[in-house]
């Protein structure tokens, strides 16, 4: 019995060899590209200027997080707000690295060449739970922003992503 339809897995046959060699394909196309992500953010303005919380939403963060579970969602004024910026940097710079490590964890050569990191995490399997929890979690926070998305505003908030925010533009 299979756990989810041939469809919406690779290799869509049951092949644990090739299964695995799509997962370390995405796994380090995944890793590089955080990494530049991570690199850019770090050097240019951008950490500092749309991710960073100020006082004043540090303060906010209540009120944000109950505004959310009411869904109430006041129109984008040119940025995050407290709670996204913390979600996405609790993404970025905790939950991505955790993943990646975790996920070195579990290669022996790894874990020949650094085997200080598999002590960190307390052993492979510990590990292995770790990577999946993470993993479990990732695909949550994208389930609720697509939700958040489609209920504060589909077209407007694909329409903020293009123009930055800016409610001049037409």
């Amino acid at each position: 019995m299979r756990g989810f339809p041939e469809w919406i897995t690779l290799p869509s046959y049951q092949s644990l060899a090739m299964g695995r060699l799509w997962h370390f394909f995405f796994a380090w196309l995944f890793a590089g590209a955080g990494a530049l992500f991570v690199v850019y953010a770090l050097f240019s303005d951008h950490l500092k200027r749309d991710l960073w919380l100020p006082a004043s939403q540090w303060r906010g963060l209540g009120r944000d997080v109950l505004d959310h579970l009411r869904l109430r969602f006041h129109a984008n004024r040119g940025g995050y707000n407290g709670l996204q910026k913390l979600s996405y940097l609790g993404v970025l710079f905790v939950a991505l690295p955790v993943m990646i490590l975790t996920g070195l964890c579990m290669s022996p050569t790894f874990n020949a060449a650094a085997p200080w990191l598999l002590d960190l995490f307390g052993g492979r399997q510990s590990a292995r739970s770790i990577h999946f929890i993470v993993a479990g979690s990732l695909i949550l926070f994208l389930i609720v922003h697509l939700v958040m998305v489609l209920l504060s505003g589909p077209f407007r908030q694909v329409r903020d992503m293009l123009t930055g925010g800016r409610r001049d533009v037409t």
